[in-house]
């Protein structure tokens, strides 16, 4: 069976817990804390560490979910749990001050991310504010960093199946990026021995 860890970021209020626990097939872990930063994000409580979930998407897929913390103060969490990570879901709330500035800050603290697997982008409270759009957010990526191939989604948090489509286009891009790597790597390795050998002089 394969198995993916899959990040869940963005900032504070942005629907990740909700997601991984619409997602998740077991129990949630989730380690809060009051929130004392209303001014960005009005709620209770916000994550301090991780959120933790499980899903199997169809019989060979064990996916594990994990939240990060959306606020800078705890972003040593953020070095942590992206070392196993193969790819991350960011979401962004759609009625924030700046949302596009915010996906934009957040790929680029996580490109290696984009590198070792995928990103996929997912604007949510788009009932709150209908902009910016998906062409706003996918133009921005153009500008900003052409060389990355990020999809984009309008979603729900708490819907199952906009969450489900969102997490198998990650899955699929990391698995299709593996699958391409691999025939890639071995014929780096062939190759290898034979760069190395040394020159031999012809005589005459």
């Amino acid at each position: 069976m394969a198995e993916h860890v899959i990040l869940f970021g963005g900032p504070m209020g942005a629907g990740k817990t909700t997601a991984i626990e619409t997602l998740s097939e077991t129990e949630v872990v989730r380690t809060e804390a009051a929130n004392t930063d209303r001014a960005t994000a009005d709620k209770d409580t916000t994550t301090v560490a991780l959120d933790y979930g499980e899903i199997t998407l169809g019989e060979t897929d064990k996916v594990r979910l994990y939240g990060i913390p959306g606020q800078q103060r705890f972003d040593f969490m953020w070095t942590i749990l992206k070392e196993r990570a193969k790819g991350m879901v960011l979401l962004v709330n759609n009625d924030a001050a700046d949302p596009v500035g915010e996906m934009l800050t957040f790929l680029d603290e996580f490109r290696d991310l984009y590198d070792r697997g995928g990103v996929v982008v997912a604007a949510t409270r788009s009932d709150v504010s209908a902009t910016p759009t998906v062409a706003d957010y996918s133009a921005a990526l153009t500008e900003r960093r052409p060389d990355l191939v990020v999809p984009v989604f309008t979603v729900d948090p708490r819907q199952e199946d906009q969450m489900r489509t969102v997490l198998m286009t990650l899955v699929a891009n990391i698995e299709m990026r593996e699958m391409f790597a691999a025939p890639a790597a071995a014929a780096a390795a062939s190759a290898a021995p034979l760069a190395a050998q040394p020159a031999v002089a012809v005589a005459e």
